[in-house]
């Protein structure tokens, strides 16, 4: 009889341009599997049939376009400036990824070989949207404030004021580290990958040991 080994669960966050997702890359190298939240997300609002569903109550028929996909455009004129409604969305979101999520890692748990010794779920509301609850280690990943709005400028091709708004919309990274497990420090100064390998191995030796929050 084989007995089903429970996957260690990781959760990785960080504000916006803090590196997480270069540190989310890292660890996939390394062999840990790596669930995106933010693109599953996405997915989700089109081929999760309640979800759709609750968008639609929410927003109305135009959410969609005609070929199914979601109106980004129209749900974002929608939300901004609406936090009772940007709420409402994310009380819908967050609830079917952390079910994806679930469902994902339990499907890896049931794989005889090649399983991972961890999975992480790499996700910018990782606190806010009370996901970290289901987590057994805590990731954030920090980066100086100059650096992030850098970062943020350079890639998404936005004023440094905007990139300011986009920074201080989110939870500020001293509440965030209260969470933390482990940090990463991504500020351009500390080497990267050394970081990140002490960080894989810490989390194998975690898993291998059953160790919990």
């Amino acid at each position: 009889m084989t007995v089903r080994r429970r996957l260690l669960r990781v959760g990785l966050t960080g504000g916006i341009g803090s590196g997480k997702s270069t540190v989310a890359r890292l660890l996939r190298m390394m062999g840990a599997a790596v669930y995106v939240a933010d693109d599953r997300a996405k997915a989700l609002m089109t081929s999760d049939a309640a979800l759709r569903q609750g968008i639609v109550d929410l927003f109305g028929a135009e959410a969609y376009t005609e070929d199914g996909g979601l109106n980004r455009t129209y749900i974002a004129r929608a939300v901004f400036g609406d936090s009772a409604r940007l709420a409402a969305l994310n009380e819908l979101v967050h609830p079917a990824v952390e079910r994806d999520f679930g469902t994902w890692v339990g499907q890896l748990e049931g794989e005889l070989f090649g399983r991972p010794a961890y999975a992480v779920e790499e996700a910018a509301v990782l606190i806010e949207s009370g996901g970290w609850r289901t987590m057994d280690r805590i990731v954030v990943v920090t980066a100086p404030l100059p650096v992030r709005i850098e970062r943020i400028v350079r890639r998404d091709g936005c004023s440094p004021g905007e990139a300011m708004a986009r920074v201080r919309a989110q939870m500020a990274d001293e509440e965030r580290l209260r969470y933390a497990d482990s940090v990463v420090v991504a500020d351009d100064r500390r080497l990267l990958i050394p970081q990140a390998v002490e960080l894989h191995a810490r989390l194998c030796g975690a898993a291998d040991g059953g160790a919990r929050r």
